[in-house]
């Protein structure tokens, strides 16, 4: 695909932007969990794993190599397990209490998809050879 790397570029810049928002609402105790800040649970900061992983992608998106490709694509798919991981994790019911899902639980997951299709088909020039 001609403009893989670029969209996988955004991708990561957007799923840094939305690790600051809001990924569920838990009423009973009037906690707003994001990415980076778990209120009163013991939810931590999964967010920072994200923001590590994208990076590292970022780099990895930019520079024309093929190792450097395929390096992208192991980290780009850890990036989409945490995600998931973190969609189970967070947004499940526990005691009898379902939290409220936020749009950036569904923001993350699709952008993680999203780099790692980007990832799979990244646009490189190969040398010619000389057949």
């Amino acid at each position: 695909m001609k403009y893989a790397n670029e969209i996988g570029v955004f991708g990561c810049i957007a799923l840094i932007a939305s690790c600051f928002l809001p990924w569920i609402y838990i009423p009973s105790i009037n906690t707003v969990v994001t990415g980076m800040k778990s209120g009163s649970t013991n939810f931590g900061s999964p967010g920072m794993l994200h923001i590590f992983f994208s990076v590292i992608a970022v780099v990895f998106f930019l520079i024309p190599k093929i190792w450097a490709k395929r390096a992208n694509v192991v980290f780009c798919t850890l990036n989409f397990a945490w995600a998931l991981k973190n969609y189970l994790l967070i947004s499940r019911c526990e005691a009898g209490e379902c939290p409220e899902k936020q749009a950036g639980i569904f923001i993350i997951v699709a952008l993680s998809l999203l780099m790692m299709v980007m990832s799979l088909i990244p646009k490189i020039s190969l040398p010619a050879s000389n057949e």
